[in-house]
Formats: C-alpha cells, structure tokens, sequence
C-alpha cells in the first residue's frame, strides 16, 4: 500500500475523481457534475487543464464529426472552440456531405483559459492540483451461494502528499503523462508534455491491481518565431468566408469574423538528405525510443524513410494565438537533435532564417489495452474504474474527449443506478471509436478516420444533433429547450421534404428555359421539385426561381422569410441521396439484428460446443457484450458465431 505516497490524516468523501483535467478529464468531470454528482478532478498543474500540447486546433477529417456528436450529447469542446477559433474551415467541401469535416485554428491559451473557467464554474465541481499516485480498492463478493466469486471495487484515491479521496467511481484521464519522458536526439528529459511534470508512480498501483499497460510515443513539432519567416515564399490558406460554428447551441451569427490565415509550404530533396544523414541520431532508430508511435500521424524522419519515393511532404505554418508570435510547423515533427532540426527546418522555403521558440520532441508514456475494457469504457475485471482519451491508446483531443463524456456518463448511471449508455457503430463515430479500441487489437495509437466507419453517409457531421440530441436529453446533459428546438428543426425538415416530392412542376416553356440557364436537359413530362433537385447542377437555392409556394409556405411555418441554412442542408442531402442513405439504412438494419443479441454476462464459452479454441480463448479474454461484438473479434469466425448463436438460443430457453 503506497510505498511511494506520503501518510497523511487528511480523509475526504466524493462521489467521481477523475484523474488529469486534459480534453478527456475535463469532458468526463463536466458530465458527472452536470449530472448531480460530487467530482473532483486531479492534475498535476491547474495551468495546463484543457492544454494543446500539439497542434493548435480542432476538428479535422473525420474528427470534425467527434466535436459535432460531443455537443449533440451536451459536451463542451464544440462550445469551447467557437469562444476561442482564430479560423475555420470546413474540410472537403469538393467530396459528398459524408467527408465534410469542419476544423478550426483555436488560440491555443485562450482555449485553455475558457475551458479552465467553465470547470471552476460548475456546480458540484472541484479542481485539485495534486498528483494521485495510487488507487483504493477492495474486494466485493459476487453472489451469496456457495461458488459466489469476487471481483475488485474501488473505494478511493490517494494522492502523493498522502491524502485519501474516498468515492464510488474513478476516471483515469491520464494523458501522455504516466511515467513520461521526452526525446531530442540524445538528450532525454523525464517530464511531460510542454516540460510539465510527469506522473510517474500511478503506473505501478495499476499493474498490482492487474491491469496490463503499454507504452506508446508520440510527438510535436518545433514552434517557430514568427518574426523569422517569410511568408511570401508560401501559399497562405485564408478561412471560409461565412463561418460555420462546431455547436448546435451556437448562434452562426455571433461567430462570423476577421480571421488569421494559415500558410503551406514543403519540404525538398535537401530537407530529405540531412534527415537521411542524421537517421543514426534519431531515438526512433537508434532504438532508445521503446513506444510505438502513430502510424497515421508520423514523424518526418518516418515519411522519409517510408515515403522515400516522395519528393516532397507538406507543412502547414499555423498560428498558436493571437497574443503569441509563435508558429506552429505542422507535418514535421521529430526527435531529431536540435542542430539537425534547425538545420532540417532551414531547408524548407520560408523558414531559410526560422528560429525556434521550442524544439521538435518525441514524447513516451504508458497507457492500456483497451481490450480489458467495456464498450462503457469501465475495466471488466475492476468495478467502478473507468478511463478514456490517450491512456486507452487513442491519439487527438476530439477522441480523448468523446472517450472522456463517455466514461463519465457511464460512471454517472453506474453510481445513480440508471442503465449505462453504449454507443454502437451504426450511430456515430464515437460507437466506432470505442468499439474499434475495445474489440481491436491496436498496437499504436488510434486515430479516427472516415474510412473507419461503415455507415457515413448516415453518420455525417451535419446531422449529429438528430442522431444524438435525444440520447444526450435521455442521459440528463441536453435541457428540454435544446430538444425542444431538436424537434422543431425535425419538423421543418420532414415537412419541407413532403412539400418538395408533391410540388409539380410542368414541360412548359418557362421551366424549360430555367433548366436551359442551368445547363440541364429538358423536361418531357411533368416532375417534382425534389426530383429536380436530384440533379447535380441543380439546387435548393437554384429552384427558388421556379418554386412559387417557397416564401409563403416558409413564413407560414417560422414567420421568417426562408428557412434556417441548417434546416436546408438536411432537406437537400437527404433528396439528394435518398436512395443511397435508404440502401445503407437497410444494411444498420442487418447490423442491428446482431447488436441485439446479447451475450450473458460471465457466459461460460467451455460450455458452448463446437466452438474453436481460438475462438475460445478470444471470446474469453474481450467478454464482448453482444453477438455483434463478438464478430468483430479477430480470430471469431463466421462459423463460430453460427455456433454461439445455436447455443445461445438452446441457453436462452433453458
């Protein structure tokens, strides 16, 4: 019991403590606290609660979706970055509505400073700066006959200083913290990100309750005076001209405003060469680095070596904020040593006379498997404990902070009796990302991609408040106004749909000389507005010449002159695919089936006959909760799901 703690005779009494106050710390205390509970949240300095350590923004392909599902269930990130962007811009505009992302450049201490206010304004919350060094648990009997079993509970926290939280739940939100060291070239600093302190005794109060830990790397790269660049040899990449906010709570108007460009550049051959000559002192191949690293997020010594038929990478020049002339040089992180960087960095057209502010690093940390845990995010084996973000092996903000309300909705219903919330792949990407790190086997960091999800065109970004709201009002984090607004932009939608399908439109001369102007062919026979609208060149804006009944039929339903710009996008994509998004709607319902099929909990698979012993051994060692699950375990066969699924039946019935 806490050789590396102090005593102390200090006891307090919560419900949550949730460890390190990042995005996903600060996701999870706000939704446990929001939900009526006592929270504490724990960090090792209350100046670096809601940091970016990395990349000065939000949002991005695919993790864009994230921030939009996040704020359908009542988080905080989308509302926090819309108070604090510098730009915006919305990603793949050239693709279908599935790849759409937003991303915003945020001001990376404003962001910090807005998020630390919400925490310290929230009822029932609490921030504490302290290091939590080990966790309390005991064991709770399991049954009352004669082969009752245990399994362990949690009772508390200790910190370093000796004190005693006693609660019902813990959330670990660690980070990259836990027994961090950071990389460049040969010297090596045994701290976290940004030269904070690492929290480096946690990690054995984890493995004597049996938990099995991984150790993962990342890394940043260097920030650049802003004085030393020359922006003219660059191509600048200014923000969208009309704003689209991340939250559904925001007004778009309030948001539109002057915005801070972003700049491109690329590396070259000689970038190429130095980085090649120097590969001997960089940790990741000279083999001091033990962590694996993120393959879709690498270094730049990595592109090299694993793109060496590339002539050139980009890099992205972004601003960290408007109070600070620092500049961050994203696509070239790297732990190369410092002469190397600089040099390295002076290659690149621009930067010819850069100075570094702070040099590129790799950063090294333990996390887990994800595997020991429920798609609720709490450890099978460990009741009461839950984790999320990079200490369950993900990488990125928005998916430690969609992890982080999860686990702390979960931990919520568990302490007030309630059903938990699992999230399914057929509903967002938040059900993909968890259900991809608890059922997979990830040997580097997750990242979210749209290729990862299945049904996208069902789950894009700009329709998560009707695929979400309702379950983030069931779970006590959405107000009754915010769904009340839901189903009247539901309404708006369904009706206006109808309207289109049975508005008709003639062969006459008029209509033939608007398709004419628009460059589409003409009409033979009488059609509906919506079968129109089907046709690439045409659009919702573009029919309003023809659409006669548009104005009065808006003002009848909102008293303004033209329906809202979110309530139009829907009306159009869902015209414009509807026989794509029906088709997929069709294979949810396939997907569904499977999903409902739940497997008992503590399920003896030694009794299922016919089953393969690497089935066997998988189906023991992830539990999955459902048969669907256990599909998707590598190593289960579609053979030994017909086998579980006969045997289940017979089980059922018994």
């Amino acid at each position: 019991m806490g050789v590396n703690c102090a005593m102390s005779e200090v006891r307090k009494k919560t419900d949550v403590c949730v460890v390190g106050a990042g995005h996903a710390g600060c996701e999870a205390a706000l939704a446990c606290a929001r939900l009526g509970l006592k929270t504490v949240i724990f960090t090792v300095s209350v100046d670096s609660i809601a940091l970016m350590p990395c990349n000065p923004n939000i949002g991005g392909t695919s993790k864009g979706h994230l921030v939009r599902e996040l704020d359908a269930l009542g988080g905080e990130m989308g509302k926090n970055i819309d108070k604090t962007f510098i730009q915006s811009k919305m990603l793949n505009v050239s693709k279908g509505p599935a790849v759409h992302s937003l991303r915003a450049q945020a001001d990376k201490a404003e962001y910090s400073r807005a998020m630390r206010m919400v925490l310290e304004n929230q009822e029932n919350l609490l921030i504490r700066q302290a290091e939590v060094c080990e966790l309390l648990w005991e064991d709770e009997k399991i049954g009352e006959d004669v082969s009752s079993s245990f399994q362990k509970k949690i009772t508390g926290v200790k910190t370093f200083t000796g004190t005693i939280y006693e609660c019902k739940a813990v959330i670990l939100c660690t980070g990259t913290y836990l027994r961090a060291r950071c990389l460049c070239g040969e010297a090596i600093t045994y701290t976290g990100p940004n030269g904070l302190q690492a929290a480096n005794h946690l990690t054995d109060s984890l493995k004597k309750m049996g938990i099995v830990m991984r150790r993962f790397k990342t890394g940043t790269p260097a920030r650049m005076d802003r004085r030393s660049i020359d922006f003219s040899k660059m191509e600048e990449q200014p923000g969208d001209e009309r704003i689209v906010p991340f939250s559904f709570s925001t007004d778009p108007e309030a948001i539109q405003k002057e915005q801070v460009s972003c700049y491109l550049t690329y590396t070259n051959e000689k970038t190429h060469e130095i980085i090649r000559n120097n590969l001997d002192r960089s940790p990741i191949y000279a083999g001091i680095i033990e962590g694996t690293g993120p393959r879709y997020c690498p270094s730049i010594e990595d592109k090299v070596v694993k793109f060496a038929e590339k002539e050139r990478h980009q890099v992205f020049i972004e601003p960290e904020g408007l109070s600070t002339n620092e500049m961050y040089v994203g696509g070239m992180s790297s732990s190369l040593p410092e002469d190397v960087q600089l040099a390295m960095y002076r290659t690149v057209p621009g930067l010819e006379h850069c100075e570094m502010v702070r040099n590129a690093y790799a950063i090294e940390y333990d996390c887990i498997d994800a595997k020991q845990l429920y798609p609720t995010l709490e450890f099978k084996d460990i009741k009461g404990l839950f984790s999320g973000g990079q200490f369950n092996g993900s990488s990125g903000y928005e998916e430690a902070a969609c992890q982080g309300l999860v686990a702390g909705i979960n931990a919520s219903m568990e302490i007030l009796g309630r059903e938990p919330f699992i999230f399914d792949r057929s509903e967002s990407y938040i059900g993909v990302l968890i259900d991809d790190l608890v059922t997979k086997d990830n040997r580097e960091p997750y990242r979210m991609m749209t290729s990862r999800a299945e049904y996208r065109l069902l789950l894009r970004q700009d329709n998560a408040d009707l695929r979400l709201r309702e379950k983030g009002y069931q779970a006590g984090l959405v107000s009754k106004e915010q769904m009340d607004a839901l189903l009247r932009k539901k309404e708006l939608i369904e009706k206006e749909i109808e309207r289109l399908k049975h508005t008709i439109v003639g062969a006459n001369k008029e209509i033939q000389l608007f398709l004419e102007a628009h460059g589409s062919s003409p009409l033979k026979t009488a059609a509906s507005l919506a079968e129109l609208m089907c046709r690439p060149e045409l659009s919702y804006g573009k029919l309003s010449e023809i659409d006669k009944e548009r104005t009065g039929f808006s003002m009848e339903l909102t008293g303004k002159p033209s329906l809202p710009a979110q309530v139009i996008e829907q009306v159009e994509i869902e015209i414009k695919y509807e026989g794509y998004i029906v088709r997929q709607k069709r294979q949810v319902e396939q997907y569904k089936k499977m999903e409902k099929k739940k497997i008992p909990e503590g399920l003896d698979y030694d009794q299922v006959p016919s089953l393969r012993l690497e089935a066997r051994q998988k189906l023991k060692e992830f539990k999955p909760v459902s048969v669907g699950q256990a599909s998707r375990i590598s190593g289960v066969s579609p053979a030994d799901i017909s086998v579980l699924l006969v045997f289940l039946e017979h089980y059922n019935k018994a």
